[in-house]
């Protein structure tokens, strides 16, 4: 990790991305403590303020602090795009590996699968889905998922088909190792690498589409604060005052922007080519 790291850290837009969703993270950990007011404590007397050094960003429409609000929206953001990372890679994972291990038919069956869901965009499928099954967090996670699964079940599959046959796997089958544990001891450890990259540049993904259907009254439910819902809320009272917008849209590119170059990083930094290793 050290060294992952500090190749991460030699790039200026790997620094970069490291410090922001270093900055990220802490903020979403921190938030209940060090944010100045409740998110949702409402104080109609100063509704659509500009910052102040009571309201560092200004208050919206129902007069409840913006920064409180922003803050929240950051926990809210990463917990929902790390949900949907694992549970979609979770399930990619293990399907990419079924493919490639399994009968022809299985494998079929699977792609066939994949290609179902790959054949509508992300952000549509998920529309489509909330649609369908409901509003809610839960909803939102699980449904948001199941259209990243394709692209973690096929790096899956590709990995796997890659190294089936490789010479210590054939050595491992001499000296009489089950099937189980060739996978989970050597298969499954050497496809997590490009399966994590795929991970970290899907993230600021899964954001943009939460803060997108949030904007749109079908993601993340009132009264929990989301980058999405407080762009609406902004949009909708933007003759009166912009801070609402500047903040929800400020935390928002520094996320994806963050989280867009670490992952960019991340991938530089695994790749054996640009480290000298042939």
């Amino acid at each position: 990790m050290r060294i992952l790291l500090a190749r991460i850290w030699q790039w200026p837009t790997g620094r970069l991305g490291l410090m922001c969703v270093a900055l990220i993270l802490l903020v979403a950990l921190l938030a209940p403590v060090i944010a100045p007011y409740g998110p949702n404590a409402i104080d109609v007397k100063n509704r659509l303020q500009g910052p102040s050094f009571t309201h560092w960003l200004g208050t919206d429409h129902l007069g409840r602090d913006l920064l409180s609000r922003v803050m929240d929206g950051t926990r809210v953001a990463v917990l929902v795009s790390i949900a949907v990372i694992a549970i979609a890679a979770t399930i990619g994972l293990l399907l990419g590996m079924i493919a490639a291990l399994a009968p022809r038919r299985i494998e079929r069956i699977v792609l066939v699968i994949f290609d179902i869901i790959s054949a509508f965009p992300s952000t549509i499928l998920a529309l489509a889905l909330i649609a369908l099954f409901g509003t809610g967090v839960a909803n939102l996670v699980l449904l948001v998922s199941l259209a990243f699964v394709p692209q973690f079940g096929r790096i899956a599959r590709a990995q796997t088909l890659a190294i089936r046959n490789a010479p210590f796997i054939e050595a491992e089958r001499v000296l009489g190792a089950s099937h189980g544990r060739i996978v989970l001891s050597h298969v499954l450890p050497n496809i997590l690498g490009p399966v994590f990259v795929l991970a970290s540049m899907n993230i600021p993904v899964v954001i943009t589409i939460e803060a997108g259907l949030s904007f749109l009254g079908i993601g993340v439910p009132p009264p929990l604060a989301s980058w999405g819902s407080m762009l609406r809320d902004g949009y909708t009272y933007l003759n009166q005052s912009v801070w609402p917008t500047i903040g929800a849209a400020g935390a928002l590119t520094l996320a994806t922007l963050g989280s867009t170059l670490f992952g960019e990083a991340l991938r530089d930094a695994t790749d054996p080519k640009l480290q000298g290793v042939s």
